[in-house]
């Protein structure tokens, strides 16, 4: 009986191992017959594990000025990481991984400004969680060439970087609410206001890729397999901004925030017989290459609605001439007038007795406005000419966040208070806008900043944007007769701008304008003298513009002798005669010497000391680099048009480090650019330290490493400094 029941159970064992070896074998033939384990390929699995895949970044395309100057371009900076795992090392002679936590940490720390504690006890913890590799936050990110390299000269196992971009903007504040801002996400760069966000999907590309496959060390196999996708660059877009009007703008407009510390400043130039804005600022503004402490983000030149004042009083002239009731030599009874239960008064408050409408608009009379709008023309059709002015529309410029004017013409006071610009409200791109149909020939054009795209790689124009004439309010005859009388506001010693807006080479017909501002906290409107918005829309030369200009300065800080046209002539006088010069714009005013801008002369076979004394004559002070007689480079070409205030370099035989101090950073890129230096930079405004020294020979590839300092950081550095030395003094008596 025993020997019955071994013998099954030995048969039943050999025939279960039969069986389980025939299912395993049988599972190993399927699996080497299919190559699948669970509808999963084992030849796919394997690839995907040993093959590293990286995305290549497609280059983002590069936004010009009108003359194809760079204004916000790509730039690449360095991600430091540590690898830490132990196993990468193949030859302890030659280690690849971090071998001493803490010397490591010690020696970043000062370059990363980074605890040491913490880098250590991140390497650490790395090693502790078997991690291949381990980074240090924002601090070891956007590093500079002069970073990496100090810390390469470390020779730290394990210490490695990669390459990232960022977006760059090489003139820092110019024109920053135009071009707009980006941000990084994980795969590109995208943007986010502005030109950038506007034009964002030309600008960004397609993104490409590489794949390989390695070992378990992350090492290319001898038959790496390698897979490549090139990226397709983004296009580039080309403004309608010209760099030395706009850099002209960005000056006056920071010296006068500077002097007189307004809320809001605006400025537009515009090319009237084209649309093309040549440049357009605001304050505050913001550095988009240094984000702290922004106080505005906003493009107010076409986002900010406010009620205008005065400037309004140019298309009520222009109405009423073109309804032919225009009569300068009429007589009217200035001071008050009277519409319903309401009374609108003149600025004076008294007015200037009986005076003729040509007085009243040279004196910018509010009455003088009312009795053509409402009695003359009449306010249904006065309301034709405002829309015919498109200010019942955005301008349809093409930038995003434009947030247009209201015209309020539902009660009698606003069919009058609309007349001379109260009330209603406007931005400044309308009223540069409607302002062209007066500079040109009574036709209104489309303003616009974008001049062209273009294929980043050959160069070649995929879209260009052609001037528009989107309306006709006025005639011709109109538009030079408005202007004339417009004119006599600057020449006319009744006129608000007489002695204040008229240039030195030019003629200019323009309107002042003081708009009351609303109060946030009671009803009415702000009192105090600083307490409106002062503003010029001007336009030059008279008998055919070829600029238009607005400026609006909100509560400037007067001092008791000042007008508020002070901060905005200041503008407008230094922008408008400058821009007319490099424009090469013919002089229209009489007894003018020839020599305003020049063509900048052949250096050919000249000497340095030649060439100098020959631009001194033309008023031109140039900056010469080094001591050579011999001329290497000049910053400008032979025929070039420059003007007294452009800075011009002489690069010489044997060039020297000049002393930059105070320099902004776009002379220094140009400086840089010419002797082709390797130049890094940190913080923002204007230089303050330059790392070699003034007078040491220099060549193409010396590294220079420049700080820059904004006046208000200099002044409290200042401060401070003085603050100090004081305790220290008390320190010493007591």
């Amino acid at each position: 009986m025993k020997n019955k029941t071994t013998h099954r159970m030995s048969i039943f064992w050999i025939a279960f191992f039969s069986i389980v070896f025939l299912v395993i074998t049988g599972r190993f033939l399927y699996i080497q017959a299919t190559g699948e384990v669970a509808g999963i390929s084992l030849q796919s699995f394997a690839d995907e594990k040993r093959t590293n895949s990286y995305q290549i970044s497609a280059e983002r395309g590069t936004i010009f000025d009108r003359n194809l100057m760079p204004v916000a371009e790509e730039h690449v900076v360095y991600r430091l990481y540590a690898i830490v795992d132990e196993t990468f090392t193949t030859h302890e002679e030659n280690p690849k991984h971090v071998k001493n936590a803490q010397l490591t940490a010690e020696k970043l720390s000062p370059i990363l400004e980074i605890d040491a504690a913490e880098i250590q006890k991140r390497i650490e913890e790395g090693i502790r969680d078997e991690r291949f590799q381990v980074e240090f936050g924002a601090g070891a990110r956007e590093l500079t060439q002069k970073q990496k390299e100090e810390i390469e000269n470390l020779n730290l196992p394990g210490i490695n970087f990669t390459e990232e971009p960022i977006r760059f903007y090489p003139n820092g504040r110019f024109a920053s609410s135009i071009i707009g801002l980006t941000q990084k996400n994980e795969e590109k760069i995208e943007g986010i206001s502005g030109i950038e966000n506007q034009y964002n999907d030309l600008l960004n590309g397609v993104n490409g890729s590489i794949s390989y496959q390695r070992d378990k060390f992350n090492v290319k196999l001898l038959d790496p397999k390698e897979i490549i996708n090139e990226p397709e660059n983004g296009d580039d877009v080309v403004l309608t901004l010209d760099q030395k009007i706009q850099t002209l703008l960005e000056d006056s407009m920071s010296e006068v925030d500077e002097q007189y510390e307004p809320s809001r400043m605006t400025a537009i130039v515009m090319d009237p017989k084209t649309g093309e804005i040549l440049a357009m600022s605001n304050r505050p503004n913001f550095n988009p290459n240094d984000l702290s402490n922004v106080e505005n983000w906003y493009n107010d030149a076409i986002s900010t609605p406010f009620e205008p004042g005065s400037t309004m009083k140019i298309f009520t002239l222009a109405a009423a001439i073109e309804e032919g009731v225009w009569n300068e030599n009429e007589y009217y009874k200035s001071g008050s007038y009277k519409i319903g239960s309401n009374t609108i008064r003149d600025h004076n408050k008294r007015g200037w007795d009986s005076i003729t409408f040509m007085e009243g608009i040279q004196r910018s009379s509010n009455v003088a406005a009312a009795k053509l709008a409402y009695d003359k023309i009449g306010p249904d059709r006065f309301f034709d000419y405002l829309q015919d002015f498109n200010f019942d529309q955005p301008s349809n410029i093409d930038l995003p966040g434009e947030v247009p004017g209201t015209i309020l013409y539902d009660y009698g006071i606003e069919k009058v208070t609309a007349s001379f610009g109260q009330g209603s409200t406007v931005t400044p791109i309308q009223l540069v806008k409607a302002a062209s149909a007066v500079a040109n020939h009574g036709q209104m054009v489309q303003p616009f900043v974008v001049k062209e795209t273009k294929d980043s790689s050959t160069g070649e124009t995929i879209s260009l944007q052609a001037p528009e004439i989107v309306g006709q309010p006025i005639s011709d005859k109109t538009a030079e007769e408005t202007r004339n009388i417009l004119e006599t506001v600057i020449t006319s010693k009744k006129g608000t701008g007489y002695n204040i807006y008229n240039l030195q080479d030019y003629t200019v017909a323009g309107k002042t304008g003081t708009a009351e501002i609303p109060d946030p906290e009671n009803p009415g409107y702000m009192t105090g003298r600083n307490n409106y918005v002062f503003s010029f829309l001007g336009m030059a030369p008279v008998d055919d513009p070829q600029l238009i200009m607005y400026i609006a300065v909100k509560q400037p800080k007067l001092e008791p002798t000042e007008s508020g046209s002070a901060p905005v002539s200041y503008i407008f006088k230094n922008v408008m005669e400058n821009s007319l010069r490099y424009l090469n714009i013919e002089p229209d005013k009489e007894d003018i010497p020839s020599v305003s801008a020049i063509d900048f002369p052949s250096w050919s076979n000249k000497s340095t000391t030649q060439l100098v004394e020959r631009l001194k004559e033309s008023g031109i002070s140039p900056t010469v680099i080094g001591n050579g007689d011999k001329i290497e480079k000049v910053s400008v070409e032979a025929g070039e048009e420059i003007t007294p205030n452009q800075r011009i370099f002489i690069i010489t035989n044997e060039p020297t480090m000049p002393d930059i101090s105070g320099w902004a950073l776009r002379d220094v890129l140009a400086l840089s650019e010419l002797i082709d230096l390797d130049l890094e930079w940190i913080g923002n405004g204007f230089v303050d330290a330059q790392s070699i020294e003034k007078g040491r020979a220099i060549k193409a590839g010396d590294y220079l490493m420049v700080e820059l300092q904004t006046k208000e950081e200099a002044l409290l550095e200042e401060t401070e400094a003085e603050e100090e030395k004081e305790n220290a003094e008390e320190q010493v008596e007591d």
